[in-house]
């Protein structure tokens, strides 16, 4: 059987993936899809996350962009190692 994805990222651009099973938990060796062209990679949880949410694909500083569906989503408002949660604790929207 073909393993599933625990995390899409839509564009090879995209600095952060969400979340599409149940239960991910810190330290899950997560496979990795970008729907953009079904290419895939590997990426260590570094807490758990729930469904939807978003992880980190790479480290961020305060007032870097966050970048999903080749947009920008938000700015980071503390900095985030990769594999944590991506949520609107450390990040904002930049429209208000």
């Amino acid at each position: 059987m073909a393993e599933i994805p625990h995390l899409l990222v839509h564009e090879h651009d995209d600095n952060v993936g969400v979340v599409v099973v149940e239960g991910l938990t810190a330290g899950t060796d997560m496979l990795v899809c970008v729907t953009h062209d079904n290419s895939t990679f590997r990426l260590t949880s570094g807490m758990d996350v729930p469904i939807g949410h978003k992880i980190a694909l790479k480290d961020f500083k305060e007032g870097d962009t966050a970048i999903k569906y080749g947009e920008d989503i938000g700015k980071i408002i503390a900095d985030i190692a990769k594999g944590d949660h991506v949520h609107t604790h450390n990040c904002k929207t930049k429209r208000w």
